[in-house]
Formats: structure tokens, C-alpha cells, sequence
């Protein structure tokens, strides 16, 4: 008999999900299908797993913690279901109400990050979510502790976030980036209405619905600009790819724009597939976002207009004042190229490749490059990047992930990023508009060379 079995059906029974007379139901219907077996000591634990699977009883992601030995599966009210991920707060576990039979996602304060300060930011997000309703955020349901975890119930939205649709699907058609973005930025505008700035607009915090609409998640970095106050005052907070340089320069006076120097940021990944910045650490990727221009988007998708281009441009102005004021703005002006799309997705991509973790009840370990959080004073100490260091790291990084060669940044400094885009177009054409220029020039040369001859011609034999 296996030393582990007892371990799954105690497991099983101490959770509360699973009974006695299920277990026995489940092992009789084992039995029935295989004649051979006389007693249940012969049905392993994987079996009856599958079996209780099957009878709807537990889910995949339930079984696979019983079968480890682990039976806590309830937070609260909650039962979870599944593990999503793991976020900059902590994880995320996919549930269901015991009352009400509701879906829903529980994010989870890590039991080591529970600190006065990380409880307080903790409680800062739920009121902050509490205040909006919109369908294109995704809500906030309920909050509460359970022992010493603290968690947060939110709406559940079936799907991918759109850094994972990338990277699993490749780049976004023009229609589906603008869709999305759209969606993003309507909900990004309820939020601003609200007194909110988010502060860290990224891929990976717009979920995405096989049918294609758009959320956008985790305020937890949100800056009430109304109340004029900040916890984190002299901190450049939010993810290095997407940082305006207002963020990074003078984090205190961050505004509506700063989100959407993010949303252009990210609209430009949706569309090549490509972070504005590629390579570096957090210091040189901020150096870049104050001094640099991203290589223009037609290197990685042909199918971007000059007018697309101009539009992720105006996001994307390195000055405040220049740029896009308001997130409104930015739907209307997507929205001739907005159109929902089917995303095609199968069920196996939504699940990680990953071990789900288990529903805390010990420390928990929160991913350290999701957030960044850095003191102005270490981004002040950071060393200039020459334009020619900067080439040259670029066109490394590309060619490591066969890229096509890019032109080099033109332009720097004031000049806005919509001008350094078409300074691109034009450098971009130049070798066409050569090759048309000299191949004028050869046919008008070849007729007045024709001409000449024709004229000598003409004049030593006359008719």
C-alpha cells in the first residue's frame, strides 16, 4: 500500500470540499469500470483525484494541493479554485463565494510583507477600487482578513493580461491594439474623473476576454491627486518600461499625462511586440525614457501608418505639456482603427506552465522586478548614456532576438517624439528616394547622349 495515500484522502476530508460518501461514491465507480480490482486500497490517490475531478466535486487546481498534503483551500468566505499569478501586491488565486456561487479573483497581502506600512498600502488599494464602476476597471467586490492574511476580492475576467497575449500570440493587429487601448484608456478616463491617477499603466495590468474587452487592474500604486497627498512622496514608483520621465525627474508631480505616457508605451508593445527600451537595468531604462527615442514601430510592424505612429508620438512626448492631456482624447483618436477582434484563445492559455502555488498560510514571496521602487536621489547618480553606446546596445539586443536592423535615433533632447518618428520615416526612405533621383538622372543623361548622336548623325550623312 503507498505511504502517501492516506495523505490525499485526509487532505480531501480536512479541507471541507470533499466528503466522506463522495469519496466512497468515487471509489465504487472506479471499481465498477475495472472488474479486476476487488478492494479500494488498490486505487491510487491520482486516480481517485481524477475521478472526484470528473464528478465536479474538486477542481485540477484543488486536487493538486491535496495530493501535496495541503487542505487549506477557503480564505474567508472564499473557496479558491485556482491559482491566476502573482502580482506586485502579492498572489492571486481565482474563488468562488460559498453563499453566492460568484467568481471572483482574491488578491493576497504575503504573510512576510505584513507590515504596519504594507497593510496600510493594503487598505489603500481596496478604498481606492471601492470608489470605482466602470466596465472597462475591473471592480473591487469585497475585502477582509482571515487569521493574519489579509485579501482583496475583485472581479474575476476570464482571459490574459496583454503582456502574456503577447508573448503567447505575437505582436497585435493594428484594429485589436487600438480596441484594446481604447477600452483602457475609457476606463483610465473614469478613474482621472475620480480624483486617480494610476501611476503604473503597463501590459500586464490590461486583462483581456477571448471576446476582446478590455480591463484595466491594479491600482494599487493610484495617487489621489485631489487630496494632494502621496505616501510615497520622493520615490519614482511604477514599472521601468513604462515610466514617465515626469515619474522618474519629479515623482511628487506626476498628472493625468503620466498615464498616458504609459498607455502610449504600451500601445507601442501591443503593436511590435517590443518594450520602448529593450535590455538594460531599472536605471538605464529611466536614463532612456528622459534622453531617448524608441525605434520606430514600422521596424517591427509594416502595417502601422504614419498616422498611427503620430498618435503613439503624441502619447508618448517626452514633455508633459506637449503630450495628450487627457485619456478621453486618446480613446476618440483611436477610434478609427478600433475594432473587436476575436482573440482565438484556447483553454490550455490561460493556465501556467508553473506549480500553482498553495493559499497562504506561511511566508510567501512577492516577485521583485514587477515594481520598482526607486529613490530619486539613485536615479540622479545615474550615469549618461552617449547616443553611440545607446546605438550600439540596441542593435545588440535586436540582433540577439533577430530583429530587423533599425536606424539610429535621430535627434534628441527637446525636439518631440512625433518629429524624431518622421525624422525616422524620412531617413527610412532616403534609399528609395536616392534610387529614384538616380535613376532620372541615368535616363536623362542616356537622351541627351541619343540626342547627340542623332545630331552627328544627321549632319555627316544627310539624306
Amino acid at each position: 500500500m503507498s505511504t502517501t495515500r492516506p495523505r490525499f484522502r485526509e487532505s480531501a476530508l480536512a479541507s471541507g470540499l470533499v466528503s466522506e460518501e463522495q469519496i466512497r461514491t468515487a471509489l465504487g465507480e472506479i471499481l465498477q469500470t475495472n472488474k479486476a480490482r476487488v478492494l479500494s486500497s488498490d486505487i491510487s490517490d491520482k486516480e481517485l483525484a481524477a475521478k472526484l475531478i470528473e464528478q465536479s466535486v474538486i477542481t485540477p487546481y484543488q486536487a493538486d494541493q491535496m495530493l501535496s498534503g495541503k487542505s487549506r483551500l477557503s480564505l474567508g468566505p472564499y473557496i479558491i479554485t485556482d491559482w491566476i499569478g502573482q502580482g506586485g501586491m502579492g498572489q492571486v488565486f481565482k474563488a468562488v463565494h460559498q453563499m453566492l456561487g460568484r467568481e471572483c479573483a482574491v488578491k493576497v497581502l504575503p504573510i512576510n510583507k505584513t507590515t504596519p506600512e504594507a497593510i496600510e498600502h493594503f487598505r489603500r488599494e481596496i478604498r481606492t477600487q471601492a470608489r470605482l464602476d466602470h466596465p472597462n476597471l475591473v471592480r473591487a467586490y469585497d475585502a477582509g482578513v482571515d487569521g493574519n492574511v489579509h485579501y482583496l476580492v475583485v472581479e474575476y475576467v476570464p482571459g490574459l493580461d496583454l503582456r502574456r497575449l503577447v508573448r503567447s500570440k505575437g505582436r497585435l493587429s493594428v484594429h485589436q491594439a487600438a480596441s484594446i487601448i481604447k477600452q483602457a484608456a475609457e476606463g483610465l478616463a473614469h478613474a482621472h474623473t475620480r480624483g486617480l491617477i494610476h501611476r503604473d499603466i503597463k501590459p500586464g495590468n490590461i486583462l483581456v476576454t477571448p471576446d476582446g474587452v478590455a480591463k484595466l487592474s491594479d491600482l494599487g500604486l493610484a495617487y489621489c491627486f485631489q487630496e494632494g497627498r502621496d505616501p510615497r512622496a520622493g520615490k519614482v514608483v511604477g514599472t521601468a518600461d513604462y515610466l514617465s520621465p515626469e515619474q522618474i525627474k519629479s515623482p511628487s508631480d506626476v498628472s493625468e499625462a503620466s498615464d498616458i505616457y504609459s498607455l502610449g508605451c504600451t500601445l507601442y508593445y501591443a503593436v511590435t511586440s517590443k518594450v520602448p527600451f529593450p535590455g538594460g537595468t531599472t536605471r538605464t531604462k529611466a536614463k532612456r525614457h528622459l534622453d531617448e527615442t524608441p525605434w520606430h514601430p514600422r521596424r517591427f510592424n509594416d502595417e502601422v501608418s504614419d498616422e498611427f505612429v503620430d498618435l503613439i508620438g503624441d502619447m508618448m512626448e517626452k514633455n508633459p505639456a506637449e503630450r495628450i492631456q487627457n485619456a478621453m482624447e486618446v480613446a476618440e483618436r483611436l477610434t478609427p482603427w478600433a475594432r473587436s477582434e476575436s482573440l482565438h484563445l484556447r483553454p490550455g492559455d490561460e493556465r501556467s506552465r508553473w506549480m500553482a502555488a498553495p493559499v497562504p498560510s506561511g511566508d510567501q514571496e512577492t516577485d521583485p522586478n514587477d515594481v520598482a521602487e526607486l529613490a530619486v536621489s539613485e536615479l540622479s547618480g545615474a550615469s549618461e548614456t552617449s547616443q553611440g553606446s545607446f546605438v550600439s546596445q540596441q542593435t545588440e539586443t535586436m540582433q540577439r532576438t533577430s530583429a530587423p536592423q533599425s536606424l539610429p535615433p535621430s535627434l534628441s533632447g527637446p525636439v518631440s517624439v512625433v518629429k524624431q518618428f518622421k525624422a525616422a520615416r524620412r531617413l527610412e526612405n532616403e534609399p528609395i528616394l536616392v534610387s529614384l533621383a538616380t535613376a532620372i538622372l541615368m535616363v536623362v543623361i542616356f537622351a541627351a547622349i541619343g540626342v547627340l548622336i542623332g545630331f552627328v548623325l544627321g549632319y555627316w550623312f544627310p539624306k
